[in-house]
């Protein structure tokens, strides 16, 4: 597979380098190719409920952003497929993520410079340009743009018991349950607990016994969507956040938390309904106990079943739970993948040992500087809650290919936001009659 010497090499394709790849596709001069070793497409297959909804506008799709003449925008996906009016009229409020997973996959489908199943086993740089080797050959490229995703976060406590009875739930549509007359224990409280947890409810695994919901946070606490917290998500504020110190990006970052992982208020509202049915209105009484403010400190076998230790952080008291399932809806976490190795030690870190990257995700290093590493999703330290997410998605991936090019392809100012962040940014009037 050895060939042209190549100006980036993309390594994953997930959302976020798919849609740089989008971008990049009508740009001359750039040459990228971009791998994976999966087989074909796919974003989170063992988590598309049938009713689990996007907590993002899907006009924040690969493209729109940056180019919304693209052909890759869910707009131009929504024509292809026939439904573009049937779309409006339904008034969805949110979409579900099967079907802006459907629109990936199909993006996927027609962006060129897209490799799967190629697998990249390590990366170097040999002084001139980066070596990339695969299953398939070595390629070289002047610059790296890695987005392999965040790796899914198990704590210590549960790895020993990992498998058909204890997974993450990143895992359940894959493994696929039978729960009939077993009780459940879900960790977590965000948005995956939630949904997981609705999910077994209304017996999409089988009619559990029972269902304990745990979760480390003081309530089962909503995601604020509000107008003015939405501002987090545009790159005004993003260009803002990252004039900060780093102490005081730490500190926004976690007082912001609810901004980015929250619960939807609608999913809430179909879980208080359901307790309230149940409760109330069924003859088989509660089957379900929600416990917030608990920490979740060990499991050890109880026979055929398992038994969670928990911390009650409320009163201080030690609990248990005892399940046949448990499910960890405990998030993901950043982390290089072993691929880099050979270069990661070159890598200026923070003090928490995470990669410095610039306003334009380069990460810092000690290579030339024209030879650029950028780094997708591992910026939330140092750019913000909205760096995981797909809200500016992309605006980043623009900012990423006119990097690449040496030029400006896509306009990527912020406009004035109604909001003045620091003194001498005043929002600026903008009028309706104004000359174009």
């Amino acid at each position: 597979m050895t060939g042209e010497h190549l100006d980036a090499i993309g390594v994953g394709v997930g959302p976020f380098n798919l849609s740089l790849a989008a971008l990049l596709a009508p740009v001359e001069g750039v040459a990228a190719q971009f791998f994976d070793r999966r087989p074909g497409f796919d974003w989170h297959p063992g988590l598309l409920l049938p009713d689990a909804r996007l907590q993002t506008s899907f006009l924040k799709d690969l493209v729109t952003a940056a180019d919304p003449r693209s052909p890759y925008s869910f707009l131009s996906y929504l024509v292809e497929k026939r439904r573009f009016y049937e779309f409006l009229n339904a008034d969805f409020q949110a979409i579900t993520r099967a079907e802006f997973a459907d629109y990936l996959a199909w993006a996927a489908a027609r962006v060129p410079a897209l490799n799967f199943g190629t697998e990249v086993r390590e990366i170097d740089f040999d002084g001139e340009a980066f070596e990339v080797r695969t299953d398939r050959g070595r390629r070289l490229a002047d610059n790296l743009v890695v987005a392999t995703g965040q790796q899914r976060y198990r704590p210590a406590w549960a790895e020993p018991f990992c498998g058909a009875r204890c997974f993450h739930g990143a895992e359940l549509l894959q493994r696929n349950p039978d729960a009939a007359g077993a009780t459940l224990a879900i960790i977590g409280g965000g948005q995956t607990g939630a949904e997981v947890f609705l999910a077994f409810a209304r017996g999409l695994f089988g009619r559990v016994r029972s269902i304990t919901w745990i979760s480390q946070r003081p309530n089962f606490e909503p995601l604020d969507e509000t107008h003015f917290t939405n501002e987090y998500f545009t790159p005004g504020y993003q260009r803002v956040f990252l004039d900060l110190p780093p102490e005081r990006r730490r500190e926004i970052v976690e007082a912001q938390r609810l901004a980015s992982d929250g619960i939807s208020p609608d999913t809430l509202a179909e879980v208080y309904q359901l307790l309230y049915r149940e409760r109330h209105l069924s003859q088989a009484g509660a089957r379900y106990r929600l416990c917030p403010d608990r920490e979740a400190v060990a499991m050890e076998g109880v026979g055929a079943a398992m038994k969670v230790t928990l911390r009650n952080q409320l009163t201080g008291e030690a609990e248990a739970c005892q399940a046949d399932l448990v499910l960890l809806c405990t998030g993901y976490r950043s982390e290089l993948p072993e691929i880099l190795a050979p270069i990661a030690r070159r890598l200026r870190r923070d003090d928490e040992g995470r990669p410095e990257l610039d306003a334009c995700y380069r990460a810092l290093w000690d290579g030339p500087a024209g030879k650029r590493i950028y780094l997708q999703n591992f910026g939330r330290h140092s750019h913000g809650i909205a760096d995981p997410q797909l809200s500016l998605m992309a605006w980043r991936s623009a900012v990423i290919a006119n990097d690449l090019a040496g030029r400006q392809v896509y306009d990527i100012a912020p406009c004035a936001p109604p909001i003045t962040w620091r003194s001498g940014d005043a929002p600026r009037r903008e009028s309706r009659f104004e000359a174009a």
